[in-house]
C-alpha cells in the first residue's frame, strides 16, 4: 500500500477525511499538476469578448439585482473544469466563483488531489446571483446556459466536476437527486466530455459527515481523467 504524503494527509484531515487509500504513487497527481504549470495571464480575445457579453447581459431579470456578473476564473487551458451552481452574496460582491468558506474548502479538496485553484477553471450554471440565494429558475438557466456552453467549447476540458445538485441536474438535464447521481461517470455534449458529480462545498460545510463520499468522488474524477489522458494521446 502506498500512503499519502504527510502534507496531503494533513489536507485531507482539514476537510474531515482520515483514510489511507490504495492507489498508485504520486505519478497520477504529479502529472495532473505538471501539465498546467504555464498559467499565462494573457486574456485570449475570444474569451474577453465572451466575458464582455456576459457583463452586459440583460436576458433575464437577475441583471436588475446584481452587483456584477460572475463569469468564471482560472486557467483557460485547464484540463479540469469545476461547475458550480450560482453566485452567492460574496461571489456577487467579488465577481469570482467559490469564495468565502466554501471556496476555502474547495481549495483544500483540490489540494488533496494535487491540484490548485490556478490550474483549473471554475464557472457556474448562472452568471448572476439569484435573490436570497434561491435555486435558479428554468427560464434563468435557459437564458444563461449558452454562456457556459461556449466556455466549455473554448476550454474543451478532459473532465468536468459538477459540484452540487443544481449544477449536476442542469448540466446533465436530469432530475435525479444528487445522491443517486454520484458514483458514476456521465458525458457532456458532442465531445462526450466526462462528468463526475459531487456535493457542493457549502453543503459539505453543513454536513461534514458527507465529506468521505466527496473524497470518493474526487478519486473517481482522478481515475476518469487518467483514462481520458491516455485516449487523447
Amino acid at each position: 500500500m502506498t500512503f499519502l504524503s504527510p502534507k496531503r494527509h494533513a489536507v485531507l484531515q482539514s476537510i474531515g477525511i482520515d483514510v489511507w487509500i490504495r492507489r498508485e504513487p504520486s505519478a497520477v497527481i504529479d502529472s495532473l499538476s505538471a501539465e498546467h504549470l504555464d498559467l499565462s495571464s494573457a486574456e485570449p480575445p475570444v474569451w474577453h469578448e465572451l466575458q464582455m457579453q456576459v457583463a452586459a447581459c440583460t436576458r433575464c431579470g437577475l441583471h436588475r439585482h446584481r452587483t456584477q456578473t460572475v463569469f468564471g476564473v482560472g486557467n483557460k487551458s485547464a484540463s479540469w473544469l469545476v461547475v458550480g451552481e450560482a453566485p452567492g452574496k460574496e461571489e456577487d460582491r467579488q465577481g469570482e466563483p467559490f469564495v468565502g468558506r466554501a471556496g476555502q474548502l474547495l481549495n483544500a479538496m483540490l489540494m488533496a488531489i494535487g491540484l490548485t485553484r490556478e490550474e483549473i477553471y471554475i464557472a457556474n450554471i448562472l452568471k448572476c446571483r439569484p435573490p436570497k440565494n434561491r435555486d435558479p429558475s428554468r427560464e434563468e438557466v435557459t437564458n444563461c446556459e449558452s454562456y457556459l456552453e461556449r466556455q466549455i467549447g473554448l476550454l474543451n476540458p478532459r473532465i468536468i466536476l459538477a459540484m452540487g445538485r443544481v449544477a449536476a441536474q442542469n448540466l446533465l438535464k436530469s432530475e435525479k437527486p444528487i445522491g443517486r447521481m454520484r458514483g458514476q461517470v456521465y458525458t457532456y455534449g458532442k465531445r462526450s466530455i466526462p462528468v463526475v458529480v459531487t456535493y457542493h462545498p457549502a453543503y459539505l460545510l453543513r454536513s461534514p459527515g458527507e465529506k468521505r463520499k466527496a473524497w470518493k468522488d474526487l478519486l473517481l474524477a482522478i481515475h476518469t481523467d487518467e483514462i481520458q489522458k491516455s485516449t487523447r494521446l
